[in-house]
């Protein structure tokens, strides 16, 4: 299986950021009746960061200014060619009114190499963790209390030159911005509904499928469509030899008779921070967690079977949902149901949350 990085940025000072009070930022009251009842991405807090990069200068211009709309040239060359990337991550308030993150170290890794993949400057990890700490300095109290909610941070960077030509941009941005985000499962996990997209492909060998770009996620709304059409929450999609690979926004996880826990692994999946942190607590209750492919064929003779006891999909948002039901053109598979996936999410959520001892180190406190 591919591991996630873990080599630190050194040597690096920090940066100074100029800090821009928003003097049209909500009052206490109308930001805890947000906090009430937050959804997920429809409120954004009062302020956003941004660090410029150019060629010529590397990463410059620090900036905690109020939240606002973006100015861009219609020449940028992320509104024609595409170049760019965003990570999902999450802050939590704990018992005692602290904030924390969950191993933002490695979403900083992951955005370095989405970076890569898509031609745009490496951000080092000490700056992106600078960067969740200023914005929770002036935006802390957006931090919602209650129960399964969070403060949704969307890191995300983009080519904003002026020129029409196909190269690298010479000038980039770097951007945060924060939404309040309420329970994803209100009334308790459910399992979803899953349609199998054999028209489509959400990435290819050689592609861009292993970064966190917004060309993979709009490569994926037309067959999440088509799953809406057939009555399905999620859609899952396969490689050119019909190996499993993920569902639109989260990983797929399998569970055997055995114990043994197996994940899809392809060149073309994004490495799930989530999914990770997962089958790490799977191995310390003894399971041997194997990456590999998985055909088509492979899950549904297993579900068959029962050799497969359990079918699940991870990710920042839902943290894990259990899957219900695999339906295709020509048949609908009801999956197996089990207490693995659920006793995992609960594990997880209580060491984001702070209710349980984080043996391996995982949390990061944004609110010094």
């Amino acid at each position: 299986m591919t591991t996630i990085d873990t080599d630190p940025d050194t040597g690096l000072d920090p940066l100074e950021f100029a800090v821009t009070r928003n003097l049209a930022a909500k009052s206490a009251a109308d930001r805890d009746a947000i906090l009430a009842s937050p959804g997920f991405g429809q409120s954004f807090t009062d302020h956003m960061v941004d660090i410029c990069w150019s060629v010529r200068g590397g990463w410059h211009r620090p900036r905690v200014s109020p939240y606002g709309p973006i100015s861009l040239d219609p020449a940028a060359a992320v509104l024609h060619y595409g170049q760019e990337i965003f990570e999902g991550i999450k802050a939590y308030r704990h018992a005692d009114g602290s904030v924390h993150t969950f191993r933002p170290d490695q979403n900083g890794r992951r955005l370095q190499r989405s970076a890569r993949r898509l031609a745009l400057p490496e951000l080092p990890v000490p700056y992106f963790l600078q960067s969740l700490r200023e914005l929770i300095a002036v935006d802390g109290a957006w931090v919602p209390a209650g129960a399964d909610q969070s403060l949704y941070l969307r890191p995300f960077m983009f080519a904003k030159e002026a020129f029409l030509g196909v190269r690298p941009a010479h000038k980039v941005a770097y951007y945060l911005i924060a939404s309040p985000a309420g329970a994803y499962f209100k009334g308790g996990v459910q399992p979803v509904s899953i349609w199998l997209s054999e028209d489509y492909s959400r990435a290819g060998k050689g592609g861009t499928g292993a970064a966190k770009t917004g060309g993979n996620y709009a490569a994926s709304l037309l067959p999440q469509s088509e799953a809406y059409e057939n009555e399905c929450d999620q859609v899952v999609f396969l490689d050119q030899d019909r190996n499993v690979e993920e569902l639109g926004g989260m990983n797929i996880v399998f569970v055997y008779k055995d114990g043994t826990i197996v994940t899809p692994q392809s060149d073309s999946i994004l490495e799930g921070i989530t999914r990770d942190s997962l089958l790490q607590l799977a191995r310390d209750r003894g399971h041997h967690v194997v990456g590999r492919n998985v055909s088509l064929d492979e899950w549904r003779a297993g579900v068959a079977s029962g050799d497969i006891v359990e079918v699940f999909a991870c990710g920042t948002a839902a943290v894990v949902t259990p899957i219900g039901t695999l339906k295709g053109k020509d048949f609908i598979d009801e999956q197996p149901s089990g207490a693995l996936a659920l006793e995992l999410r609960e594990e997880l959520t209580d060491i984001q949350y702070g209710r349980a001892e984080d043996r391996h180190g995982w949390l990061y406190r944004l609110d010094v």
